[in-house]
């Protein structure tokens, strides 16, 4: 069934869909920065469970190693699955920043904009000559985006910019019957901005119609679904991951 990349795979929802996905069947080239104990860990388990996977790193901040990224992909893509394409692209990788706008420094702004809208962007381009006719590319985005939560407006804005990106690609990769959809997790309990204290998760449960936060498995397996058969027909959406948050 192919072979996915999947950015920021070591921890959080990235781990938990890196799983999910190898249970479906797919080979998985998951990306650490600065954590490779936490990779590898996530191989082991994939590989316990009678799958495959490798780890690569990358810092998706970097647009200028992303050539270099690609040429690790296509060796490990020849050695460990004797193939030369890729059949999917998850656009993970991420970190959160809960900062007042008018507080928020010029370097913070542009350190989540590159991290956040211009890498996704560009290791999309630089990975697209690798991407199989009928691949599937899915993009992390954030209930955020609708519903205004103070403290993070940069982050929030540039992962609006990733759901708008994320119709274009479906747009202009269509001839080459590439798919691409963006998730939406609302809160999710991650380590994701430091993680959710005992006071804000209940505050943020009893804002969520289902009355709890999510785990990093109901993301995952969505992420997993679109990846697969099963989304074959889903195209240029953006599908919240939330359990009714704030509705």
């Amino acid at each position: 069934m192919g072979v996915i990349v999947i950015t920021g795979g070591s921890r959080g929802i990235g781990a938990s869909a890196a799983e999910h996905i190898a249970q479906k069947g797919m080979g998985v080239i998951l990306t650490y920065n600065a954590n490779p104990q936490a990779a590898a860990s996530v191989v082991d388990r994939i590989e316990k469970a009678g799958g495959t996977a490798a780890a690569l790193k990358l810092d998706v901040s970097d647009v200028g190693s992303f050539e270099t990224f690609r040429e690790s992909v296509v060796v490990a893509l020849r050695e460990t699955w004797d193939t030369t394409t890729l059949s999917g692209l998850v656009n993970n990788a991420g970190y959160g920043l809960f900062n007042p706008l008018v507080t928020v420094s010029e370097a913070q702004f542009d350190d989540l904009f590159k991290v956040h809208l211009k890498g996704p962007f560009f290791l999309t381009q630089t990975l697209l000559p690798l991407l199989a006719e009928g691949a599937s590319i899915v993009n992390l985005t954030s209930a955020t985006t609708r519903v205004a939560t103070a403290g993070v407006a940069p982050y929030a804005a540039f992962k609006g910019g990733l759901e708008v990106l994320s119709r274009y690609m479906a747009k202009e990769f269509g001839e080459r019957r590439i798919r691409a959809n963006a998730v939406s997790p609302g809160a999710i309990r991650t380590e994701l901005g430091g993680g959710l204290n005992d006071e804000f998760e209940v505050m943020l449960a009893a804002q969520t119609a289902l009355g709890r936060v999510g785990e990093p498995e109901d993301v995952g397996r969505v992420i997993a679904m679109l990846l697969s058969e099963e989304g074959a027909w889903i195209n240029a959406q953006t599908i919240e991951v939330a359990g009714g948050y704030t509705i």
